[in-house]
């Protein structure tokens, strides 16, 4: 991988031409270093971008005339200047550590979107190991000086000191070295100091088959089960005073909560679909109860839990589930249930959010990730209701209701409101009956009632 050489800067560690001595050095603590790392690159068009730390693969091509990427040349070598940032966590670390590092580069996005930073460009960047380990996967951020400014350089280096030693930022620093190659050198705390601590060679990685966050969603983001949900918001009753009042309200439900004779219907929907008005004209024809997730009783530490990271935010919603489940449980005895969104709208956007770029790296159909939980209780029919991306528009303006950050996405990035559909699309155990909820409300209505009724009368 040829880059332009760069020209001498005023730090000696970071000059075009690298001394000899410096340079050999860099080979040498390559070659010690492992396992290797791969890193994917998030575009501006949603697609993807992978490279890999590694010793002495050659930077070219690899042994099957495989070509790395054009692009990184423009992404990582000069002119201007890349870094990359991540809160590395070790595996087999606790829970808590886990939330405390999604907690700490969240705060660090927060930080590069101010001065001095403001002048660079950021972009998603996961770190993950190539045997596809899910705990070998570590999120952050490429940032992009195309000034390559000492000022830049000097308050990154600022920001190394911040958090734990476990949680401890890491700094990487691309350049390139006399014979065009590009190298990232490595800077963290170490006894108190900024230290450069590890160096590579960047080279070419193939793309794998499997997005690499998906093997880490059942941990961070679709949580298989109240268990591990419950685990991620017991880690955070130190700081979200919150969330021990959720953790109690779901110490008093049954465990395995079990439905009652009454058919219980869950109505999805993106906002705009007429998902409010469809659920509550439903309970009303069939003289159901209709209930919504989150349910009335945490909803109001709704706004809390959206501004924390996704393993967080997830978490919340996934127990708030297990709350309707019992509230489900409870009146399914004596009538029917409508529920306004359930699991699959949890799903759907938690993996819409964190598989990055297109349609195209979504976890294939069929995969796990797409099965209901066993502990949470399953209802009779799940429909879906869509309407055209214009239609969604139109119906929007003036609305005036307040958004979480993932609804303020679905207006603003098209790629992430079609991956929240193709998740939905692609949820099994059960699956999302789709419903065109463009016609009138009335014929809407009737082709809702219609599909309850058959399925009523299948089941009996």
């Amino acid at each position: 991988m040829a880059f332009p050489r760069r020209p001498p800067t005023r730090w000696p560690l970071l000059q075009g031409r690298l001394p000899g001595r410096l340079h050999s050095g860099l080979r040498t603590c390559t070659r010690a270093m492992a396992p290797q790392r791969c890193f994917v690159l998030e575009l501006p068009d949603c697609t993807l971008a992978h490279f890999a730390l590694h010793a002495d693969s050659p930077s070219s091509t690899d042994s099957s005339g495989w070509h790395p990427d054009p692009r990184l040349a423009s992404l990582l070598g000069p002119p201007g200047r890349s870094y990359s940032l991540c809160l590395p966590v070790a595996a087999g670390v606790s829970c808590g550590e886990r939330v405390q590092a999604a907690r700490l580069t969240q705060r660090l996005l927060l930080q590069l979107r101010r001065d001095p930073f403001q002048q660079c460009r950021l972009s998603r960047l996961l770190c993950y190991s190539p045997d596809g380990r899910a705990e070998g996967i570590h999120h952050g951020f490429l940032l992009r000086d195309p000034h390559d400014g000492p000022a830049t350089r000097q308050a990154l280096l600022q920001l190394l000191g911040q958090g734990q030693e476990a949680t401890r930022l890491h700094l990487g620093e691309f350049d390139v070295d006399p014979h065009g190659e590009l190298w990232q050198r490595l800077w963290a705390v170490q006894d108190g100091e900024q230290q450069q601590v590890d160096c590579a060679r960047v080279v070419p990685a193939r793309e794998p088959l499997l997005h690499p966050a998906v093997p880490d969603l059942p941990s961070s983001a679709v949580f298989p089960d109240l268990a591990t949900a419950r685990a991620v918001l017991e880690a955070c009753t130190p700081y979200i005073p919150e969330a021990r009042a959720v953790l109690n309200m779901v110490d008093q439900c049954p465990q395995q909560a079990q439905k009652g004779k009454f058919h219980v219907i869950v109505i999805e929907g993106l906002d705009a679909t007429g998902k409010t008005t469809v659920t509550q004209a439903v309970s009303d024809a069939l003289k159901a109860v209709l209930l919504k997730s989150p349910p009335a009783c945490i909803s109001q530490w709704r706004k809390i839990f959206d501004d924390e990271p996704t393993i967080v935010r997830r978490a919340f919603y996934s127990l708030g589930n297990y709350i309707v489940a019992s509230e489900i449980a409870r009146e399914s005895i004596k009538s029917p249930v409508i529920v306004d969104r359930y699991w699959h709208s949890t799903a759907t956007y938690a993996i819409a959010t964190e598989v990055s770029g297109g349609l195209q790296h979504l976890p294939p159909a069929h995969h796990p990730v797409y099965q209901w939980p066993e502990d949470l209780l399953k209802p009779d029919l799940v429909l879906l209701l869509t309407v055209s991306p214009e239609e969604r528009a139109r119906r929007l303006q003036g609305r005036g209701v307040e958004k979480t950050q993932e609804e303020v996405q679905l207006e603003v990035n098209s790629i992430f409101r079609q991956k929240v559909e193709e998740s939905y699309r692609r949820m099994e155990n059960p699956a999302c009956h789709v419903v065109d909820a463009s016609p009138s409300q009335d014929k809407v209505l009737h082709t809702v009632l219609s599909l309850i009724h058959h399925s009523c009368c299948e089941r009996r």
